[in-house]
């Protein structure tokens, strides 16, 4: 494992498999608190349980460089800047590629980076993308019109989604993941009924669901294998 900088100068986290010659990449948006152990941790495991190449990137490189504490409601209740996280996204898929020679990478983020998910699923740069809890429809302050995830779902270049969602999660109402399944075949999505936000990424969350998150990264792995 080890932190590096794409490009633009956001700090990401990129994990190789121990045997080398990975099965495939896979670039990962974490939820509104950004870069951190659990994600560190994530990349590792996912390197070495399935051979992959992994890279996780900050959200917001920008408070990170200076040196600003995350502030989770500040971060709720401001805006975003949509084009640099999808940038980055696809930057990070770049970097997997140069340093690993792998063919297909993948896309998959939490909360906020599930909502980013969706978005760079129709960019065209992924294989394949997963969505765990992404808002379909932005709240206002997270809104980019013409790139918001059910624009993106629309776009002929958009590649397969699996979408994972809880039944009484807030952010992705039942007309909303209904929404996002009807923008064509190229999204699946699997909803687990009594599951709220964020039930299967951070076990020390409230809403952390063991059985429930088991049986969607079951889903996941095999959509990425």
């Amino acid at each position: 494992m080890a932190r590096i900088d794409l490009p633009s100068g956001t700090p990401a986290e990129l994990a190789l498999p121990p045997g080398g010659d990975p099965l495939r990449g896979l670039v990962i948006a974490p939820d509104i608190g950004g870069l951190r152990p659990l994600f560190d941790e994530m990349c590792a495991r996912l390197a070495n349980d399935h051979g992959w190449a992994v890279c996780a990137v900050e959200p917001y490189p920008d408070e990170v460089a200076a040196g600003i504490a995350p502030d989770l409601p500040a971060r709720l209740n401001g805006g975003l800047d949509v084009e640099r996280m999808i940038n980055d996204l696809q930057a990070a898929a770049d970097v997997v590629q140069e340093r690993t020679g792998v063919s297909r990478v993948a896309v998959l983020g939490f909360c906020q980076g599930g909502m980013n998910t969706f978005r760079a699923a129709g960019t065209g740069r992924f294989d394949k993308a997963v969505p765990f809890y992404g808002m379909v429809r932005p709240p206002q302050q997270w809104s980019s019109p013409g790139n918001d995830p059910l624009d993106a779902l629309s776009r002929p270049e958009c590649c397969p989604v699996l979408a994972i969602f809880g039944g009484v999660d807030q952010w992705t109402p039942s007309d909303d993941i209904e929404a996002a399944k009807a923008s064509g075949a190229h999204v699946s999505a699997r909803v687990f009924p009594d599951a709220d936000h964020g039930f299967v990424h951070d076990p020390s969350r409230p809403a952390h669901r063991a059985d429930d998150a088991a049986d969607a990264w079951h889903a996941v792995i095999e959509f990425l294998a």
